[in-house]
């Protein structure tokens, strides 16, 4: 049956379906592909074998997420610059590439450099678009259109209802792609190159998370046989923001980014035990690099012995001041500790042939590994350079007063090393009660030992709360790759929050990274955002308040409560309205409101579990809100939250935090009286 032509709507809906089906086909494609006679032997056949499912998983069609969002009319013919072509043509943009069974394009991912105008262009610079089309959805069904003729000079510039919408829509399970929402500054940032590093400081709700993963599938995009070959991760505060996230790259098609937290990245040895905040920030400094390597090149001595090689009949002598300047120019190498004890006696042996060669033999390279294995050699390595294990450096490091002031000697002043020791030194490595910040420092002298593995590109979500040290270990992973960074100065919650992107990128080894700043609030409802702003001069003076660009206020209450029973209340309000709602406590609050909420037979769920249409609701510790949000969110005590901390300007950040996690209301309850910042109503 043919489609109306004055019926527009009709038309994107049968080009819908039309999509859908191309799209099937190319799965059932791939689905149908013989590799019986195309590999070589079982390793290829696995390869492929897994590269095929990969692909089969990449077309998914998710029956919920809409196949295509925009359109873009061009209108002139391509100039010779214009590599996709696109005159007078019409492109369909979505999530993934899509093509007729001719090859033809019916769909254009939204990474393709002829998508770009749809981010891009505007009246003031059109881009040789005449028209560009957004659709509004329901369940994945097209439902409604808009059109801006950025070419019509008599069209006034207006606002955007269905990008208002798309960014307002109630949120319900993990967070989603923001692919039919992002906006020029943020476009920038997503398409920037591989070879640099980016530094994004954004704040509450201007989506610098959404632009950082964005910015990853852009990468797999424009350099995906590159990064097939070196990797890409994305690393978060934690495992419930890294559930939040998952979904967000699978939804554009992109399976292969690994997910890890700091922790995970560094875990050599079990976390048995914390840290209080004076040891966690000494510990966390960067001058405890510089301790570490003394300790380890501590092991070297120089010999005093010669070495003497049998070989047959003969005797071979290396005597002691010429293996000392072995030594000494494999440690003026600067290279790793571990490479410099393997290269030794090689060193030793070639040392052995030149005076073989001298007395009229001719050895060759057997003979030169051999004498590098020959016992004499082994012995003298062993006792010069001898193998170090990292966990148990830092284990002596930590437990030897002694050892620890040897090598910390005009580094760490006499209080900093008592901050630092074990009152009661662990036996051994299994025994001992790492803390995560001991792991760390076990990543470092594993890296001093032997180089660690570096990755194509690493994305660094929430990096404000990183300490030097960790700062150090996620640059070990990206040393010959680029990186993103995201965060937020104003939201550090931890005692060794970084106080300037110049100085985390410096220990991060990303000197020369491109710092970008957004301050455009696209989540975060503006009566919300100006309430929490009010904080910014007591925690990050130098920062530019974020702007809401939301046409709705939202709902913003500060309501005085009598006890928990008022705070269900709250909430029950809220779960009335569309969407998500989290009530955030102080960690010690969250038992009694857990107890309030079963008594009035409210289910919820704990960071990290999907919300439904049927639990609706999640009770978060304020220490893990960090990155989460929801619809709306009832806020209990804030003087708790404050409190909860090791000083104030932490629980005051902590504070921010928690009341930037809304999307469409907030409702701040209190029996105690509010923190005195709260009261200022202007900003410096």
């Amino acid at each position: 049956m043919s489609t109306p032509v004055d019926d527009p709507l009709a038309r994107e809906r049968s080009h819908l379906s039309s999509s859908r089906s191309a799209l099937r086909a190319m799965r059932e494609d791939v689905e149908a592909l013989d590799i019986t006679d195309v590999t070589a032997n079982w390793v290829n056949a696995e390869v492929l074998a897994r590269q095929i499912e990969e692909r089969i998983k990449a077309l998914a069609d998710l029956s919920d997420t809409p196949l295509f969002f925009g359109r873009l009319d061009y209108l002139h013919a391509p100039g010779a610059e214009r590599a996709e072509g696109a005159g007078g043509e019409r492109f369909y943009i979505g999530r993934r590439h899509v093509h007729d069974h001719d090859g033809d394009p019916m769909v254009i991912d939204w990474r393709a450099p002829v998508s770009q105008p749809f981010y891009r262009a505007s009246k003031n610079d059109p881009m040789d678009v005449a028209l560009r089309r957004r659709f509004g959805y329901t369940r994945g069904d097209i439902t409604a259109y808009e059109d801006e003729h950025l070419s019509d000079p008599a069209e006034a510039a207006r606002t955007s209802k269905l990008l208002q919408q798309e960014i307002e829509r109630p949120r319900v399970g993990p967070m989603r792609d923001i692919v039919a929402t992002i906006q020029p500054e943020q476009d920038e940032i997503v398409r920037s190159g591989l070879s640099g590093t980016v530094c994004v400081q954004g704040g509450p709700g201007t989506g610098k998370t959404a632009v950082g993963l964005h910015r990853v599938a852009y990468l797999l995009y424009a350099h995906r046989d590159r990064l097939a070959r070196t990797g890409t991760l994305v690393i978060g505060p934690n495992r419930s923001f890294l559930h939040y996230i998952e979904q967000v790259l699978p939804a554009l098609g992109e399976l292969t980014v690994q997910q890890a937290t700091v922790d995970d990245l560094v875990a050599h040895v079990e976390i048995k035990g914390t840290d209080d905040a004076t040891a966690a920030v000494v510990k966390g400094d960067a001058r405890l690099a510089e301790v570490l390597r003394r300790a380890l090149y501590a092991h070297v001595t120089m010999p005093a012995e010669p070495v003497v090689v049998v070989r047959g009949s003969r005797r071979w002598r290396i005597p002691a001041y010429e293996l000392e300047e072995l030594v000494r120019e494999l440690l003026d190498r600067d290279i790793r500790y571990g490479a410099a004890r393997e290269a030794l006696p090689q060193r030793i042996a070639h040392a052995v042939l030149v005076q073989m060669e001298r007395s009229g033999e001719a050895p060759d390279d057997r003979v030169q590994d051999a004498v590098a294995r020959n016992s004499a050699v082994k012995a003298a390595v062993k006792a010069v350079w001898p193998a170090v294990d990292p966990a148990k450096l830092v284990l002596r490091m930590l437990s030897d007063a002694e050892f620890l002031a040897v090598h910390a000697e005009g580094i760490l002043d006499e209080d900093e090393q008592k901050a630092i020791l074990w009152a009661k030194p662990a036996r051994s490595v299994k025994s001992a009660k790492w803390s995560a910040a001991d792991a760390v420092l076990i990543d470092e002298a594993t890296d001093l030992i032997q180089r660690t593995h570096s990755l194509g590109h690493v994305v660094l979500d929430e990096a404000q709360d990183l300490s030097p040290m960790q700062y150090r270990a996620v640059g070990r992973r990206c040393t010959t790759g680029s990186a993103t960074v995201l965060g937020d100065l104003a939201q550090g919650t931890t005692p060794w929050a970084t106080r300037s992107w110049q100085e985390a990128l410096a220990h991060l080894g990303k000197q020369d990274a491109l710092v970008e700043e957004l301050t455009a609030g696209f989540r975060v409802p503006t009566d919300v955002i100006t309430y929490a702003s009010r904080l910014l001069p007591h925690i990050a003076p130098g920062l530019t308040p974020v702007m809401s660009i939301r046409e709705n206020p939202g709902h913003f209450e500060v309501r005085p409560v009598a006890g928990p029973k008022d705070v269900v209340e709250a909430c029950r309000e809220l779960l009335r309205q569309e969407g998500s709602t989290g009530l955030i406590a102080a960690d010690t609050r969250v038992p009694e409101l857990a107890e309030a909420l079963t008594e009035a037979g409210i289910p919820y769920l704990g960071p990290g579990e999907e919300t439904t249409q049927d639990t609706r609701l999640t009770l978060v510790p304020a220490p893990l809100a960090k990155g989460l949000e929801y619809d709306y969110v009832v806020l209990d005590e804030p003087r708790a939250v404050v409190d909860g901390e090791p000083d104030e300007r932490t629980g005051l950040r902590r504070l921010y935090v928690t009341l930037t996690r809304a999307v469409s209301g907030l409702i701040v309850t209190h029996a105690a009286g509010l923190p005195p910042q709260l009261a200022s109503t202007t900003l410096r």
